[in-house]
């Protein structure tokens, strides 16, 4: 149950009010509704028409935190990859109220759109009183329920780049159910082939209590043909898993470690 906040309409006027007290953000709010935080004073955003926007400049698809999963599955900007990871959360009474900067903030390591946003190279820019930052995703999120956020900060734009946004992908997630389900494992990846050759590729999963990119192993697939990794796909799977520690919760880690891993060769052998 929600008792008090504020209600601004313009951004700047919720930058200041963020700057001087301890409102928490509040746009969908379908996490902090069921959390019910003992006397807790919120900061509504969802009517603020500068986070409502899904835009694009020369570099970036540009996804503001106010702006809803059912918004984003209708808008022609947003990627094929974070359409089919939005397009999975929930149910559509959820997805018309959940925001992208609900997800990030809530910083759970199930949040699909989050997800999507690591395997892009995706980006947040926070605002503040005091200026403006713009980071990776891979920097503001540390673990489960722990981010990088300032205490005056709001989280303003979900940012992700344009060339990344081309890419093919690949996106599994696995739940209890087709519906309504919380990712028990989940995986998402982006890559580039030419001439048969890897040049770019990302995979990051949901299974290890946060989210996270091993760059340094991604790196020894560049390079590689497709046929070679994908004849060879268990091998560079275990790279993979050799550098997680995955982590019990509706399920065991064993389960998610042997779901990971076929996920892993499943992704390898779909590559072309």
């Amino acid at each position: 149950m929600v008792n008090s906040g504020y209600k601004p309409i313009t951004l700047q006027e919720a930058i200041e009010i963020r700057s001087r007290t301890n409102a928490i953000p509040y746009a969908g709010g379908t996490d902090l509704m069921v959390k019910n935080i003992p006397d807790a004073d919120y900061l509504f955003i969802n009517d603020i028409d500068e986070l409502k926007q899904i835009t694009q400049d020369d570099k970036y698809i540009r996804i503001g935190a106010a702006v809803t999963f059912t918004q984003a599955l209708d808008s022609d900007l947003v990627p094929p990859l974070m359409k089919e990871a939005v397009s999975r959360i929930a149910a559509p009474a959820i997805r018309n109220a959940g925001t992208f900067g609900g997800n990030l903030g809530n910083a759970s390591d199930k949040a699909d759109s989050v997800l999507a946003g690591f395997a892009l190279d995706g980006c947040v820019r926070l605002i503040s009183a005091d200026g403006e930052r713009t980071i990776p995703l891979e920097d503001f999120c540390v673990r489960r329920g722990v981010t990088t956020l300032g205490d005056d900060e709001l989280i303003a734009e979900i940012l992700l780049p344009k060339e990344k946004c081309a890419l093919p992908y690949y996106y599994k997630k696995i739940g209890g159910r087709n519906a309504l389900a919380i990712s028990r494992v989940a995986f998402a990846g982006a890559y580039e082939v030419r001439d048969g050759v890897i040049k770019a590729i990302s995979a990051t999963v949901v299974g290890e209590g946060k989210f996270a990119r091993y760059r340094e192993v991604e790196a020894t697939l560049i390079g590689q043909t497709v046929d070679e990794v994908s004849a060879n796909a268990a091998a560079y799977a275990e790279r993979f898993i050799e550098k997680m520690t995955f982590t019990r919760g509706r399920v065991s880690a064993e389960y998610r470690k042997t779901v990971v891993t076929n996920l892993f060769k499943d992704y390898f052998t779909s590559l072309k």
